[in-house]
């Protein structure tokens, strides 16, 4: 019975004009409906009073947008959930973020939302207000119910397994110290920091495979192309996460003249983004190219650039471009991933120059073993991996508690954070010897690449915006969580995409 309510948008359109032609009211619900329970259907069961068929729209997965883990139950399930209810007529699953596409094909007489939602001003995403006008432009009005409420994201959390205990008892603790609302609050207050980024641009290649097995002629593996895919990578990524919380963003980066890709850069940069591009007569952009498998696993990757060193010439036009300029920004963010694009003078530069400096000094296959953050006199705030850590204080054992304290001290930072994967992140807070730690905040991992950035991004922001190191660990770590459901720089974290999953968090 139930599965023959649920059809298609088209088909709907067809059916929505059937009833109005027949004088009858049309009623649209729209949503997630991640858990069914009572708050759901009370709230449906009020709908369908106000009109005489009521017609129910789904998110589809690809478009639910609360974070790492959701939807926890498929849109199969959550339709065939909600066509099972007899106030609920007809079920369509929706391919879009919102309900604007819904609204303008069947038309409304009522659109129904909860009471939770009647304050738009409170609403992060500005939906509910595009939609009201969506109805109203059609004809109809918007309604909100207020039956008994239950939160589907709350029972998830709690009962659902979805956060080890962990993370349960760390997100109760947050809870308790800060709302959501106030933190998106905090978080609009930085957009006036202006946000300078200093480092290499990287194209990042994927290029996508499905495994055939091992060569007939030799130990090789050998798979089948099936696509690729070209990202923005290098500081270029972080400038991007940047651009969303902070209305100034200044990049300055070296491409390289025999092929530098600036089309496609400039292409990719989000538009309050400045750049400030040198060329390099003597190189191409670098650009890393990874083989992957369908599980996103790399099996290879190819590094295509000279490694020179920065021209002298070049090398001169950065360092008078930071004397001049660098001091004039709230914050300075330096992803140094040692590619030879931040020579000894610039690192001497911006350790005088920069009022914020927010340091990464990346260990990859191109600088191993030789590139440490020590390189830098100075610094802020720290954003290493363990081997980072450990590879600067040439310690291989020691307590990563201690040995942030110690690398903090050296370097007259305010925080040194390290991000330790499925472990979570430590952040050490120089003034006061305190320890924030945050455990992983994501329960599924598409792909690592940029989850790093991304975190150096959010948390270096909010440090030097003074909201403290516990403020930092919790928004650099929810980027983090974001990030790692995409695959590598496809997209940066987006104000609406971090503010829902916070709520999503601390509800």
């Amino acid at each position: 019975m139930s599965s023959r309510k649920i059809t298609t948008l088209e088909s709907l359109t067809a059916i929505a004009q059937q009833w109005r032609d027949a004088g009858k009211r049309l009623v649209l619900c729209h949503g997630t409906f991640d858990l069914m329970h009572a708050g759901h259907i009370k709230h449906l069961q009020r709908a369908r009073q106000e009109g005489d068929l009521l017609i129910v729209t789904v998110t589809a997965d690809a478009y639910v947008n609360k974070g790492p883990g959701r939807p926890v139950f498929p849109q199969t399930i959550r339709a065939d959930s909600l066509a099972a209810l007899s106030c609920v007529d007809y079920v369509a699953i929706n391919s879009a973020e919102t309900a604007l596409n819904v609204i303008a094909a069947l038309r409304p007489d009522i659109y129904v939302k909860g009471g939770e939602y009647q304050d738009e001003a409170a609403d992060v995403t500005g939906n509910i207000r595009r939609e009201r006008e969506a109805v109203e432009a059609v004809g109809g009005a918007i309604f909100f119910t207020h039956e008994e409420t239950f939160s589907s994201t709350q029972l998830l959390n709690n009962f659902f397994g979805i956060f080890t205990e962990e993370t349960k008892s760390y997100l109760a603790t947050m809870r308790d110290a800060v709302s959501a609302e106030t933190l998106i609050e905090q978080l609009n207050q930085l957009r006036s920091l202006r946000v300078l980024v200093v480092g290499d641009t990287i194209v990042d290649e994927y290029c996508y495979t499905s495994p055939l097995g091992q060569s007939g002629k030799g130990n090789v593996l050998a798979v089948r192309y099936q696509d690729e895919e070209r990202f923005a990578g290098g500081a270029v990524a972080v400038a991007n996460h940047l651009a969303g919380f902070s209305d100034a963003v200044t990049l300055l980066s070296v491409l390289g003249s025999q092929n530098s890709y600036q089309d496609f850069i400039q292409s990719k940069l989000q538009a309050s983004v400045t750049p400030h591009f040198f060329m390099r007569d003597d190189d191409q952009t670098l650009v890393k190219r990874r083989f992957v498998d369908p599980d996103m696993a790399k099996l290879f990757e190819v590094y295509l650039y000279s490694g020179h060193p920065l021209p002298t010439a070049v090398e001169a036009q950065l360092l008078a471009w930071l004397e001049a300029s660098a001091a004039d920004f709230d914050l300075v963010v330096v992803p140094d991933f040692g590619n030879g694009m931040i020579t000894p003078a610039m690192v001497a530069a911006l350790g005088k120059q920069a009022r914020f400096l927010a340091v990464n000094a990346q260990i990859n296959a191109g600088n191993r073993c030789y590139h440490a953050v020590t390189r830098y006199p100075r610094a802020d705030f720290l954003s290493l991996n363990e081997p980072e850590l450990r590879l600067a204080m040439h310690n291989a054992s020691g307590s990563l508690d201690d040995l942030a304290a110690t690398l903090g001290q050296r370097m007259g930072a305010q925080g040194v954070a390290v991000t330790r994967g499925t472990k979570g992140v430590l952040l050490h807070e120089v003034s006061g010897a305190q320890q924030h730690e945050v455990p992983a905040l994501s329960t599924r991992v598409i792909d690592r690449i940029g989850a790093g950035d991304a975190f150096l991004s959010l948390a270096a922001l909010t440090l030097a915006g003074g909201l403290g190191g516990s403020v930092a660990a919790f928004i650099g770590s929810v980027a983090a969580a974001l990030e790692v459901q995409t695959v590598c720089n496809r997209e940066p974290v987006a104000p609406v995409q971090l503010f829902k999953y916070l709520k999503t968090l601390l509800k």
